[in-house]
């Protein structure tokens, strides 16, 4: 796969106007989409389905999590959206219904590990009692066994992730952020250059190029930073 193929734009925008804008500004340059809760209730359901239609890839970010039939019955719906990619808290039962849902069908299903923008104080508040690192590889261990996709996770944990689930499931890196470039509410961070070399297959990027003054530009950056580390 080239850099086009592995990066995924976040469009982490408030409406469709400037999703729109986006799409338009990166013309070509970009064939895969992240569409997650904030466009999605604005209208951006029908716009993922669209742009699936032109021949772009869309990773739908919905963090299923549900009883199996309620989370089984919205897999086949987004089988039909023509989506790329979906994701689901990484919890056994959940992803079990998830890939029964899916069978046959060319919907890569993703398992949500922890959060980026949480650290261990944050898993501690939340009840869990595992640090991050642990808790992502005891839950790439549990989607590998469930049969899923691929795996999302921080960029830190990449390379004992890939250990775990091999070369062919998809590793999907979130928090990019090109060197110097503001953190924002992440936490746990890497640049295009270490994801890629730590084992991501994919890197989801929004804000260094949808806030970008020039986000075309600001994407073939990404684009050939990504090459050049592949």
């Amino acid at each position: 796969m080239t850099a086009r193929d592995r990066l995924i734009v976040g469009l982490d925008v408030p409406n469709l106007q400037e999703a729109e804008k986006v799409v338009t500004a990166l013309g070509d340059d970009i064939l895969y989409y992240k569409i997650g809760y904030q466009l999605a209730f604005a209208g951006g359901l029908e716009f993922a389905r669209d742009l699936a239609a032109s021949g772009k890839k869309i990773f739908l970010d919905m963090k299923l999590l549900d009883i199996d039939n309620t989370v089984a019955s919205g897999v086949e719906n987004i089988v039909k959206m023509g989506m790329s990619m979906l994701t689901l808290h990484a919890y056994p039962k959940a992803m079990q219904a998830a890939v029964a849902a899916a069978k046959g069908s060319d919907l890569c299903l993703l398992g949500v590990t922890v959060l980026t923008s949480m650290d261990e104080q944050d898993l501690v508040a939340a009840g869990y009692e595992y640090d991050p690192h642990t808790l992502v590889l005891r839950r790439a261990e549990q989607a590998l066994l469930a049969g899923m996709g691929g795996i999302v996770c921080s960029a830190e944990e990449s390379a004992a992730v890939r250990k775990i689930i091999g070369p062919n499931m998809a590793l999907v890196t979130p928090g990019i952020r090109p060197a110097g470039s503001d953190k924002g509410d992440q936490k746990r961070v890497m640049t295009p250059t270490e994801a890629i070399k730590a084992g991501s297959s994919h890197l989801v990027v929004a804000r260094p190029i949808v806030k970008a003054p020039d986000p075309k530009e600001a994407a073939r950056a990404i684009l050939a930073e990504m090459d050049a580390a592949l």
